[in-house]
């Protein structure tokens, strides 16, 4: 900001308004080159795009998915673990997409969700927290059917 900013002698700054009409004529543009003169200019922009959605991909992986570094000398072992990361991501894309959220807002909503397994001397019960409405909107976005409350009932009733 401080490049739009002059101060006065007082000592009071002030919006530069030269530098930001000069500013506004660049907003939306940018300036793309390329070595492949066969390409046309829509086709740069499109591969730029491409680019930055790879990039951003890659960071999602880095970030919100906590992927580290994983060296395997196998290659049938790169493959499934690349295949692993390209199938998480595609779950975190169609998630936001899906429910017009974020993926950690999603998740940290969907992780409230829990199985508790509950003992007796009789036997034992699996069942799912209610699940709260969010979570059923998530769901149902999503076309992931609601667990049933009970998950299984061993013993004698």
């Amino acid at each position: 900001m401080s490049r739009y900013l002059k101060e006065m002698k007082s000592g009071k700054l002030t919006v530069d308004k030269t530098k930001v009409k000069k500013a506004e004529k660049l907003d939306g543009k940018y300036l793309l080159s390329t070595s492949d003169k066969s390409l046309s200019a829509e086709d740069v922009a499109l591969g730029y795009k491409q680019l930055m959605e790879v990039e951003r991909a890659f960071r999602t992986l880095k970030s919100t998915l906590s992927l580290r570094p994983v060296y395997h000398t196998r290659s049938d072992r790169i493959r499934a673990h690349v295949m692993l990361c390209w199938l998480a991501l595609l779950l975190v894309r169609v998630t936001e997409l899906e429910t017009g959220m974020t993926w950690p807002k999603a998740r940290a909503e969907l992780e409230r969700l829990h199985l508790g397994e509950f003992l007796h001397k009789d036997g034992h019960v699996l069942q799912y927290t209610e699940p709260t409405q969010a979570q059923r909107n998530i769901l149902k976005k999503l076309k992931i059917s609601i667990p049933k409350r009970v998950k299984s009932f061993t013993g004698t009733p």
